[in-house]
């Protein structure tokens, strides 16, 4: 259990660090299209719509990440105040009845919207534009797929909690 959780932690902790170079990247492509635009009168579609897919992989694929360092939406007024056992026993309830459940309705729901994508090898509308959106549609069940895995290891984190005790060492973070 403990291998299989370690596992899916590093991986999803390598994926947050690559995707991490996204962001630096969209900025200086930012910046370089509004140079281009606005002080030589230049534009290029592909350098606008790769900031898109730069933003769409660090928010869908990072959502993994974001969970395992818990930089997720949570309301706190009570949960501060349980012990680590009660708080697996919460973290472990919400995944089984809402996490996992989302991310088995949005990899059904998005499968045959990428598929069909993939199929026509979909491209921009754009003159010019980037010829592969059937990866940014990619994103979708990839993100479901990634963030599912990081809800089995947040299961099986609350699962060693909940059977060694509050006193389990069980990191998010390497």
């Amino acid at each position: 259990m403990r291998a299989t959780l370690r596992f899916i932690d590093a991986f999803t902790e390598a994926t947050g660090r690559l995707l991490a170079w996204c962001i630096p990247i969209m900025m200086l492509v930012t910046a370089a299209v509004v140079v281009m635009r606005y002080g030589f009168g230049y534009g290029l579609t592909a350098m606008q719509e790769s900031v898109s897919y730069l933003h769409g992989s660090v928010f869908m694929l990072g959502a993994a990440y974001a969970l395992k360092h818990g930089a997720h939406v949570r309301v706190d007024i009570f949960y501060q105040r349980f012990s680590p056992r009660q708080r697996a026993w919460i973290d472990s309830l919400g995944t089984l009845i809402f996490l996992l459940p989302l991310c088995g309705l949005i990899l059904l729901s998005s499968w045959d919207f990428s598929a069909k994508a993939w199929e026509i090898r979909e491209a921009s509308v754009e003159p010019g534009g980037i010829p592969a959106v059937f990866l940014l549609k990619s994103l979708i069940p990839l993100m479901a797929v990634n963030l599912a895995l990081q809800g089995l290891a947040e299961l099986l984190r609350n699962a060693l909690v909940l059977i060694e005790g509050d006193g389990a060492e069980v990191n998010r973070a390497d």
